[in-house]
């Protein structure tokens, strides 16, 4: 037998009736979903609660998950378990390159090349994407844009085809 539970859930009937509404709102994210139905699943106050393995089967979660969420509602309340933090350090909030951004460095890469030169280079791309964007962008965060769309400035520019498969590549 397990250790005595911490942290007991014990939810209001406005709260309830608030996490069931949710639980159903299709706009609502996969990962708040999660949650309010771990705080449904171990509610107290309202029928019959699961042990703590009983809600990481029936969720699909790990126990570690199912401990932070009871931890978290019981110091925090509800609303922080139905917030989803971002860490200063996440690689989303990071990111100098947004969506629109992207698309903007994609069309200037597919566009003519300057006069002079025959295609676009990096140095070139990041040059011109100064004066586009709001904040300056590398060379290598360019290429990294441009390979994740699959853009060869070489092929596009020759008007070469793909190369064909070959067996042993």
């Amino acid at each position: 037998m397990g250790r005595p539970k911490k942290y007991h859930v014990l939810l209001s009937a406005e709260e309830y009736s608030r996490l069931k509404k949710l639980a159903k709102s299709p706009a609502s994210k996969k990962l708040i979903k999660k949650r309010i139905n771990i705080l449904l699943d171990l509610d107290e106050a309202h029928g019959k609660s699961l042990t703590y393995e009983q809600c990481v089967k029936s969720n699909a979660s790990s126990m570690m998950n199912v401990y932070k969420v009871v931890h978290t509602f019981a110091t925090q309340g509800l609303d922080a378990v139905l917030t989803i933090r971002r860490s200063c350090k996440s690689d989303v909030s990071n990111l100098k390159v947004d969506g629109r951004a992207e698309a903007q460095l994609i069309q200037l890469a597919c566009s003519k090349a300057p006069e002079g030169h025959v295609r676009w280079t990096l140095d070139l791309l990041a040059e011109k994407s100064r004066l586009i964007l709001d904040v300056p962008v590398s060379r290598s965060t360019i290429g990294r844009i441009l390979k994740k769309t699959n853009y060869s400035h070489i092929l596009t520019t020759i008007g070469a085809s793909h190369r064909k498969k070959t067996r042993n590549s």
